[in-house]
């Protein structure tokens, strides 16, 4: 019996099922729900024959032309479906309305006795609801602090002593400079990025009283790279407290000599060459001229001028009430998030809680 699921019920299940999307390859490629299988119902020749066939000779034409290009594969489709979960032959199945392709995709793996249940509404269905969670009212606190200053290792020593937290940067796969890319993997794009940080939302919901719990995230403008933070999280985060870490600029450059001294000096160049025309042209120069003799130091000092006035001018856009410096002397998060943690708490901004995240 084919059961059809809500999303939030699909979405339940599937933190233990494994969800076939059997969507085109295009489709799925594009974005998808994270941790999904994709097991194309057409591939994407197939998907545009049979579209431009139910525009010009109707449905019944396209089903049948759809008939003949998937009969070959049913065989396929079983057997790849099985693999999935050999214990329970429990499935989850979705493809774009939660209409036709979901529908006969769900009704074979039943024949072939599996149980497969499907999304009400399909990946759109889960579009809407990824969209609109985002206007939740969270606890939120804004981790900030000039270029250089460790951010994203506070936010991890967060988690470690118990804290929520959610790293943007982690999930854009982007540092949010222009050698942000440097080392990371390629930047999904912004549907999947929205979709995968939906994920980390919906998980803040297993907390009890999770309206109160603070969950922090680091300040970012609301382009990471090429993702763009969703609207709605991007004006919560903008009007959230923010702990401001104020890291002596000696101790950034060290941080980021460190970071950067092995990456092929190519690469350096490149990305610095991107921002000359915002560090100027005597910067610009002075920069490359540091990169060829290898000094990373100089290099890290004379772009961290521009990144820091560009990060106080953002930062003075916010309501100066809600920005609260931390004297921090050393680089040593671990030390730094229990320091936060301390305030925070003093701060009465939201419940701790006792588990990581």
């Amino acid at each position: 019996m084919i059961h059809k699921l809500s999303v939030d019920a699909f979405l339940d299940k599937a933190q233990d099922l494994p969800v076939i999307d059997v969507r085109s390859p295009g489709e799925y490629d594009h974005a998808h729900i994270p941790g999904a299988i994709s097991i194309p119902l057409f591939d994407n020749e197939e998907r545009a024959l049979v579209g431009t066939k139910y525009k010009n000779a109707g449905k019944d034409a396209a089903v049948l032309l759809g008939l003949s290009l998937v009969g070959p594969k049913l065989a396929d489709f079983v057997k790849q479906s099985k693999k999935l979960n050999p214990a329970t032959k429990e499935v989850l199945v979705h493809c774009w309305r939660g209409g036709m392709r979901s529908g006969s995709f769900a009704w074979l793996l039943d024949t072939a006795g599996l149980t497969a249940s499907t999304l009400i509404g399909g990946y759109k269905a889960y579009r809407n609801a990824v969209l609109a969670a985002f206007s939740e009212p969270r606890n939120l606190i804004i981790l900030g602090g000039k270029t250089g200053s460790g951010k994203t290792d506070i936010l991890k020593e967060l988690a470690r002593q118990g804290e929520l937290v959610i790293d943007l940067e982690g999930l854009a796969h982007h540092k949010g400079s222009t050698y942000g890319a440097i080392g990371q993997l390629p930047q999904p794009a912004t549907e999947q990025f929205e979709n995968q940080l939906f994920t980390k939302w919906r998980q803040l919901d297993q907390f009890p009283e999770s309206s109160s719990r603070r969950v922090w995230l680091e300040d970012e403008s609301r382009s990471i790279g090429s993702c763009f933070i969703p609207m709605p999280l991007w004006q919560q985060m903008r009007v959230a407290p923010v702990a401001f870490i104020d890291l002596p600029k000696e101790i950034r450059i060290q941080r980021l000599v460190a970071e950067y001294a092995g990456i092929d000096p190519a690469t350096l160049f490149t990305a610095t060459e991107r921002i000359r025309k915002r560090l100027g042209g005597k910067v610009t120069k002075d920069a490359l001229d540091a990169l060829a003799r290898q000094d990373y130091a100089t290099v890290a000092d004379l772009t961290l001028d521009y990144y820091d006035k560009a990060y106080l001018h953002g930062l003075s856009l916010r309501d100066a009430d809600r920005i609260h410096s931390i004297d921090i002397k050393e680089d040593n998060p671990p030390e730094t998030a229990r320091q936060l943690i301390e305030w925070a708490n003093a701060s009465s901004l939201g419940s701790p809680v006792n588990a990581n995240y």
